[in-house]
């Protein structure tokens, strides 16, 4: 399937070519050559696309010939080898606000058929989420026998950085072309930027649900909500990048069905102003919701843990307020009590001063909490100061950092042996009498001297 005239992929790409066409090939031909020669880069990325463990080699603009004598040139080529085993896969860059285009990704579907490759794979601004396999619709037909998969150069960016700064990379020459690619993504210049805009339909949105005037079926509400989606997944691989732990977003049950997230976005939208997400972090001691709510122009973020099983309300309180030191005085702290579905709430400030203001009635105790904190919504579209994008990531980033990764779930204490029968005074004289004993039987069996045991000399 080689060809020696295919050209190979460059970290420090030469191109004729200008504007956004060269930024493509810049873009794709700089990530396609650290895949090759960043090993643990490589594989963390190709791995769960269905690639060996092998020998990575890619190739940039690589010309095939389809029906009619026509050229057909792909932005790059990826081929893992593995002994007998070759994994390969044509390889789409778009950058800035380029959007992925169906008719050109169904054509390459068919000529990774026509050619027995593995894989089509695009990489662009968009982004896919928990609820969608892929940006775009794409006919499935087309996928019986190549699979079609898709990277965000968010997400991109956040697997390098994750592996240089939390995994580490071995090699040092590797771990500085990691570096020069990381920078090189960063820059705005690259064209690779991040997640910057609420779309056309934003200030439509944000309207209506102040006004109360959205309709389920609007296009502006469904547009919304999936630009919220793509919110989301870039706050989370924000955190992932962070934290060098895999932030996930948690489905809810109805919303795990294909277009069931969609569906549920644009009801809570249309109905109560409402966007939502929660996101699972590891090791925490509970998840993470984030509620954008543009009817009261707010951000909320939240989480809820259950009360310690022993003990009374009073000590519950307390082993909550030890944790929460460094948290904001203005996070609202809601107990819920045992049997009941009400709650007493309390500014954290005010619990400080006086915890009897989340101490319920006897013979009431409380069985869990909830901490939240709100912050006023920017009603911008596009980021930047007073924009929607960056009140939801700042406040859920302040959020985990002041509140949610200082909390540790309550555990039971381990069961204690029981004490031995009789008082520890006569405990501590009786057995060293027995091994005085059993010593002083010992010396009189034991054989004279100069007699070994069990030799006849």
């Amino acid at each position: 399937m080689r060809d020696e005239r295919w050209p190979v992929a460059r970290l420090i790409p030469i191109t004729s070519a200008t504007g956004v066409e060269a930024k493509e090939r810049n873009a794709a031909s700089a990530l396609l050559a650290v895949l090759s020669v960043v090993d643990e880069f490589g594989r963390a990325l190709l791995k769960p696309l269905g690639a060996p463990d092998g020998r990575i080699e890619a190739f940039v603009e690589v010309p095939f010939k389809i029906d009619g004598g026509r050229t057909i040139r792909p932005d790059g080529l990826i081929v893992v080898t593995r002994g007998a085993r070759v994994w390969s896969a044509l390889v789409e860059c778009k950058i800035a606000g380029q959007p992925l285009v169906a008719e050109q990704m169904e054509s390459y579907l068919d000529l990774a058929r026509a050619q027995s490759l593995d894989a089509v794979l695009s990489i662009s601004n968009q982004y896919t989420t928990k609820s969608s396999q892929y940006p775009i619709e794409i006919d499935r037909k087309k996928l019986r026998r190549v699979a079609i998969h898709h990277w965000s150069w968010v997400e991109v960016l956040t697997e390098a950085e994750v592996q240089k700064q939390h995994r580490g990379v071995r090699d040092r020459d590797q771990a500085y072309i990691l570096g020069e690619l990381i920078r090189y993504l960063s820059d705005p210049r690259s064209g690779v930027v991040q997640f910057d805009d609420m779309g056309p339909s934003w200030t439509a949105a944000r309207d209506g649900a102040r006004l109360r005037t959205l309709r389920k079926g609007d296009s502006h509400v469904a547009a919304v909500a999936s630009r919220w989606d793509e919110l989301v997944r870039y706050v989370s691989l924000g955190l992932t990048k962070d934290l060098g732990r895999d932030v996930k977003e948690v489905l809810r049950r109805e919303e795990a069905t294909p277009g069931g997230r969609q569906q549920a976005l644009r009801e809570s939208l249309a109905t109560t102003g409402r966007l939502y997400a929660e996101l699972q972090i590891p090791n925490t001691a509970g998840s993470l919701l984030v509620v954008a709510d543009l009817a009261s122009r707010q951000v909320s973020v939240s989480t809820q843990l259950d009360a310690p099983k022993e003990g009374q309300s009073r000590g519950r309180v307390s082993w909550l307020l030890r944790q929460l030191q460094k948290a904001p005085p203005n996070t609202t702290v809601e107990a819920m009590i045992s049997r009941s579905s009400a709650t007493l709430t309390a500014q954290l400030g005010a619990v400080r001063d006086n915890p009897a203001l989340l101490l319920p009635e006897k013979p009431r105790e409380i069985r869990g909490f909830r901490l939240s904190v709100t912050r006023d919504m920017g009603v911008n579209r596009a980021a930047g100061r007073g924009s929607f994008i960056d009140s939801v990531v700042i406040a859920t980033t302040s959020f985990y950092g002041e509140v949610l990764q200082n909390l540790s779930g309550w555990k039971a204490r381990p069961p204690k042996l029981k004490q031995l029968e009789g008082p520890v005074e006569q405990q501590e004289i009786e057995l060293p009498q027995a091994i005085d004993e059993a010593l002083e039987r010992a010396e009189e069996e034991a054989p004279g001297p100069g007699i070994v045991a069990g030799s006849d000399r």
